[in-house]
């Protein structure tokens, strides 16, 4: 195609957070087309703290590590501009695994991709309630935390697009919802915007015990999205019988080698607890059925999600750490293109 291409490249596997060291900006070209490959100009990429354990160089993750000099990986949304695979035409609009680039290459019989509707008056949306976040909250929730009506719901990350949704989705199916999150501003966010019975700070103190007297009857479901010392301190608060739904480590994410813990794993066994661990990959199949079910929340304004959205690809880096610093509200952006063009 000869289109000008700038793309984020993994150079080396990052140190911690020293995503500068690692990750390069490159010009290029977009390539020419194979049979079964689709080309998409980026209008969003979704940053996703899950995007670090794709870096590496951990072996044991659920993804094979990003090989080095290849594009970073990433779920965006974008406008077919050529395609070789017959399911795909020029100007449909489509969320794909693609990379953090102009535009992106997809291969759809390799990778996932799915054409999606412009009829949704907030395409970012594909991204946000209606995509892998809103589809892991929804299940995380109702299947893998089996909530039920009048229970304690617990989220931690809870001002993050998925830890957000779930707990407005506890909320609506009757549940009593606390939020552990990182700032008094966002605990007001949690409880005056979305309507979250509580919110915890966790920098204001000792954890444990906000949570012991937060939920005194102790905690029903917790929906984990961080591990390390702030799942210590739910599990030593759980109810007995409880359920953790846990499909996130975010402080495990930039350590070369697994960290050891919980430390109150005994507490399992003390309470009865059941774990389960969930990635969103295991249910992309179920998106056209989990979208039919949020949709009347959402139409009703009874589900919503704010967007950090960074302009201009050249800023990625900078809006990729304020993933792991909690320097945001809601879903991470980075806007390439205009959505209208």
């Amino acid at each position: 195609m000869g289109e000008k291409n700038r793309q984020w490249v993994l150079a080396r596997r990052p140190d911690g957070h020293r995503y500068a060291d690692a990750v390069e900006l490159v010009d290029g070209e977009t390539p020419d087309l194979a049979d079964g490959e689709v080309l998409v100009r980026n209008i969003y990429f979704s940053l996703d703290a899950g995007t670090r354990m794709w870096m590496g160089p951990r072996e044991d993750s659920y993804s094979p590590a990003t090989p080095l000099g290849s594009p970073v990986v990433s779920t965006v949304l974008g406008s077919v501009v050529a395609s070789r695979h017959p399911d795909f035409r020029s100007g449909d609009l489509v969320r794909a695994y693609g990379q953090w680039s102009d535009f992106s290459v997809v291969r759809p019989d390799e990778v996932y991709a799915e054409r999606v509707t412009r009829r949704l008056a907030d395409p970012r949306q594909h991204l946000g309630v209606f995509g892998a976040n809103g589809w892991t909250a929804y299940l995380g929730v109702l299947e893998y935390g089996a909530a039920q009506p009048g229970e304690t719901f617990v989220v931690s990350a809870a001002s993050g697009v998925t830890g957000a949704l779930a707990g407005q989705i506890a909320k609506l199916h009757g549940c009593r919802v606390v939020g552990i999150t990182g700032s008094a501003a966002k605990s007001a966010w949690l409880t005056g915007e979305l309507g979250f019975d509580a919110a915890i700070d966790r920098g204001a103190g000792d954890l444990e015990r906000a949570l012991r007297e937060t939920c005194p009857g102790g905690v029903d479901v917790y929906f984990d999205n961080v591990g390390g010392p702030v799942l210590d301190s739910v599990l030593g608060n759980m109810a007995l019988f409880g359920r953790i739904a846990l499909c996130g480590l975010l402080v495990h994410y930039d350590h070369d080698e697994a960290l050891p813990g919980p430390a109150r794993f005994d507490q399992i066994l003390m309470k009865r607890l059941t774990v389960r661990g969930f990635f969103s990959p295991d249910f992309y199949h179920r998106g056209p059925d989990l979208n039919r079910s949020m949709r009347p929340w959402y139409d009703e304004g009874k589900l919503r999600m704010a967007f950090d959205v960074t302009p201009g690809i050249e800023n990625t880096l900078d809006a990729y750490a304020k993933l792991f610093t909690g320097d945001k509200i809601g879903k991470s952006l980075v806007q390439v293109s205009d959505p209208d063009d």
